[in-house]
């Protein structure tokens, strides 16, 4: 009888063994063709890219680059450098008169209105003159009559004479003869003075413009009574204008005359104006310690009227033309005045020699140290320091191309 032993439980496995193992194979083998995938396209990568040379330079850091904008440069130009002081104030006529009666009448005529323009001499006004004229006839006969006397005392005093000299009459009576033609002349230039005086008022009736101008107000009409002194027109000469200006007692000294003002009036847009300083008051304004400086303004077209408002500058100081620097370029080092230079895109520190200076144009004037046409760094950048690369803005490198 054969004996047939069967193999260990171990060595055959189940069908649960088996089900289980068929479920972990197949994510493995998932996760090992991904594997081989991205190891081919690696080396395919590495296969592909060139090597990249080792240099010195790659491990030391590289200076940056610092791009500059339009506002942070500024081209250096020749012009001259003008330093100016603000004042304003109104305009008033250089020349201007109220015209008066110098008589007593009444306005027979007015020949001018408000805003006619008037020439020296020319009749504004006539007053009633029948009085004048009266006076005048009066005072002509009595130098005739002044007249007569002196002939007859003339013709007594050579009656006189010639007896004296006959022996005749005594001195004292030749004398009382010379006195009374002495009397006699004295009442003959008398009259005449009272003659001219009656003359001069009858001319006074017809009253004339004592300078060419434009009449500004009329204070008379026809038919109204005047008295001596009483106004008339007023006239003003608009050619001749002065601008009465108040400027601080502290900024005085910088004022001399002479000196060039340009000013603009409301009205006229930005059409400037020049003028002169012509006087300083000596004395400040009680109120606002200020002094008033006079500015003669020609006005030969007459567009500038009395009592309009104007501003301006007057200029203090003035230069030929030299290089221009903004204030802002202009920095401190080791007690020098230097300005940051662009070159070929690097920043060097050049000194330079400063002269006139404009506070309010922002603006100084170059001496020595830098030439027209240089690109220097308009104002302080922390980051930018001499050496320091740099890239202008196109706007700038086309600029100090040309």
């Amino acid at each position: 009888m054969k004996i047939e032993s069967l193999p260990p439980a171990s060595a055959a496995p189940s069908s649960t063994a088996k089900a289980g193992r068929r479920r972990w194979r197949a994510p493995a083998i998932g996760l090992a063709v991904l594997a081989l995938a991205g190891a081919g396209g690696y080396a395919t990568m590495q296969a592909g890219a060139k090597p990249t040379p080792a240099s010195p330079a790659a491990a030391a850091k590289k200076d940056p680059v610092h791009e500059l904008s339009p506002r942070d440069v500024a081209l250096v130009e020749a012009q001259p450098l003008a330093v100016t002081l603000p004042l304003s104030g109104s305009l008033t006529p250089l020349a201007q008169a109220t015209v008066r009666s110098k008589v007593s009448g009444v306005v027979r005529q007015t020949t001018v209105q408000e805003g006619m323009n008037v020439t020296a001499g020319q009749v504004i006004a006539r007053l009633d003159d029948s009085e004048a004229r009266a006076r005048v006839a009066q005072q002509q006969a009595a130098l005739n009559e002044a007249s007569a006397r002196l002939a007859l005392a003339k013709k007594n005093q050579a009656n006189s004479a010639a007896l004296l000299k006959q022996n005749y009459i005594a001195q004292n009576a030749y004398d009382t003869t010379s006195n009374a033609v002495d009397l006699a002349q004295a009442a003959v230039d008398s009259a005449r003075a009272q003659l001219e005086l009656a003359r001069i008022a009858l001319n006074d009736t017809v009253i004339r413009a004592p300078l060419s101008g434009v009449v500004s107000k009329r204070h008379a009409q026809a038919g109204e009574k005047l008295s001596p002194d009483s106004p008339v027109f007023s006239i003003v000469d608009l050619k001749q204008l002065t601008l009465d200006a108040q400027v601080p007692a502290s900024d005085i000294p910088r004022i001399k005359v002479g000196q060039e003002v340009q000013f603009k009036v409301d009205g006229f847009g930005s059409r400037n104006f020049a003028g002169k300083v012509l006087r300083i008051n000596p004395a400040a304004e009680a109120g606002s310690r200020a002094m008033l400086v006079y500015i003669g303004v020609d006005n030969p077209d007459g567009l500038l009227r009395a009592g309009m408002f104007a501003k301006g500058a007057v200029t203090t100081a003035k230069s030929a033309a030299h290089p221009l620097l903004p204030l802002g370029a202009v920095q401190k080092e080791n007690g020098k005045d230097v300005v940051y230079r662009v070159d070929a895109g690097k920043v060097t520190a050049q000194p330079v020699t400063l002269g006139l200076k404009n506070e309010d144009a922002g603006l100084v004037e170059a001496l020595d140290g830098v030439q027209p046409g240089a690109m220097v760094l308009a104002v302080k950048l922390d980051d930018v320091k001499p050496g320091s690369q740099v890239k202008l803005p196109a706007a700038a490198a086309a600029a100090k191309k040309d």
